[in-house]
């Protein structure tokens, strides 16, 4: 499940789920229960709000486990954005939350590149380390 994507688009963005990222935070279908709904599979429904609505509320994934991409031709897509500060946040007995754009140098050499938001294990309990995995709330850490 690690290195499943899942896409789901509604013609203007494709929205794209990688669950191996996921730590559970709800924030996407308590925000937009409408188009996301862990009960129904598909679990995300693309057509069922407006394209800058979805867009806002993933901006909130606090893993970027979820993101999406705009369909546009090679001729119409823009420049890429360009984040000129990145911001580390101390979330509340939770991960550290990284905005921006950042690259992630995995221990054996390897290079990861990450966008929007980056969810960190600030407790050491995470499977899927330097990500958070959601393990803080298991084993109860809080902040001292």
């Amino acid at each position: 499940m690690a290195d499943t994507i899942k896409e789901y688009t509604n013609g203007e963005i494709t929205v794209v789920w990688t669950p191996g990222q996921c730590i559970h935070s709800k924030l996407c279908w308590t925000g937009l229960g409408e188009v996301f709904d862990p009960r129904k599979r598909p679990w995300v429904n693309a057509q069922a709000a407006d394209t800058a609505a979805i867009m806002a509320q993933i901006d909130k994934c606090p893993s970027g486990a979820l993101s999406y991409y705009h369909n546009r031709t090679a001729e119409e897509a823009a420049p890429p954005e360009i984040l000129v500060n990145t911001v580390v946040e101390v979330s509340g007995n939770g991960p550290l939350l990284v905005f921006g754009n950042i690259t992630v140098k995995h221990k054996d050499g390897t290079e990861e590149r990450k966008n929007k938001v980056t969810a960190l294990c600030r407790c050491g309990a995470s499977a899927n380390k330097p990500y958070c995995d959601g393990a803080h709330v298991k084993i109860g850490f809080k902040d001292e």
